[in-house]
């Protein structure tokens, strides 16, 4: 064998432990790091059950936590940052942020999800939500002909403090301060049981309440799918969704081979 062969092997060689040593080339087995970031509606469409009331995020004082809030995400050094918009549309409306052509828009993806993804110099931002079925009227009749409203009262009616509490702690305190309170691990472990008190509202072969359940947990198991599906090796994934759906993904990323949840209140500001 002559030297060049022997010194272009040796080149070659040379460069894969270059690359592996400064990251640019992940290991196959590298794991995917995801930190869920339970977010809010910030442009008030009034879509869900219980809707926080939010104030004008563009005004200048929500600007500049929301760019404070994006920064301090940043340190976390994301790769991909997704969030719960369509693929089709995410996609069409990042090209729009990144040209400077979006129409000014409250929407929580923008104010959060672009932003965060422009700071990290990332082309191209992922859309991963699926639509879903959520048959709650099946649920409400099934308790109001079997005596079982109050079970459904109280259960909203705690929720709808959660809410309460949430709005005064946007209105006091910030952004950031609300962030922080809808990712505690414990708050979302408990705000998730308003799903399991769905079993009791059922008999026999009606079921109303686990209808409902299956078909949120298979909502929230197609956008983990996405999660997964879209993810690399060694990727720092942040995906900004609707704080009920947090505590499946989260369940659903620490349940995954290769794939480690990072806490979000490890980066969010206080």
């Amino acid at each position: 064998m002559s030297k060049a062969p022997r010194l272009t092997a040796l080149f070659g060689l040379l460069m894969l432990c270059v690359e592996v040593a400064f990251g640019q080339s992940p290991a196959p087995d590298a794991p995917v790091s995801v930190m869920v970031v339970a977010d809010f509606h910030m442009s008030n469409p009034g879509r869900d059950m219980h809707n926080v009331s939010v104030g004008d995020v563009l005004l200048p004082g929500p600007q500049a936590e929301i760019a404070k809030i994006t920064n301090a995400l940043a340190t976390f050094h994301p790769t991909k940052v997704m969030a719960e918009w369509p693929a089709n549309l995410a996609t069409e409306r990042y090209a729009q942020y990144l040209a400077g052509t979006l129409p000014t828009d409250r929407n929580e993806v923008v104010q959060l999800g672009f932003r965060l993804a422009k700071t990290a110099a990332l082309a191209r931002f992922y859309g991963i939500d699926v639509e879903g079925e959520f048959p709650y009227e099946a649920v409400q009749t099934f308790a109001q002909a079997n005596g079982l409203s109050h079970v459904l009262e109280r259960a909203n009616a705690e929720i709808g403090e959660f809410v309460k509490t949430q709005t005064g702690m946007l209105q006091d305190k910030g952004i950031a301060a609300a962030l922080r309170y809808l990712n505690d691990p414990e708050r979302l472990s408990h705000d998730n049981s308003f799903y399991r008190q769905m079993l009791r509202f059922g008999a026999g072969q009606q079921q109303p309440g686990v209808d409902l359940l299956t078909a949120w947990y298979r909502r929230n198991f197609l956008i983990c799918a996405n999660l997964i599906q879209n993810s690399q090796p060694g990727d720092h994934i942040v995906l900004f969704y609707g704080s009920g759906h947090a505590f499946l993904l989260r369940q659903c990323v620490t349940e995954t081979p290769e794939f480690i949840l990072v806490e979000p209140n490890r980066f969010l500001p206080n």
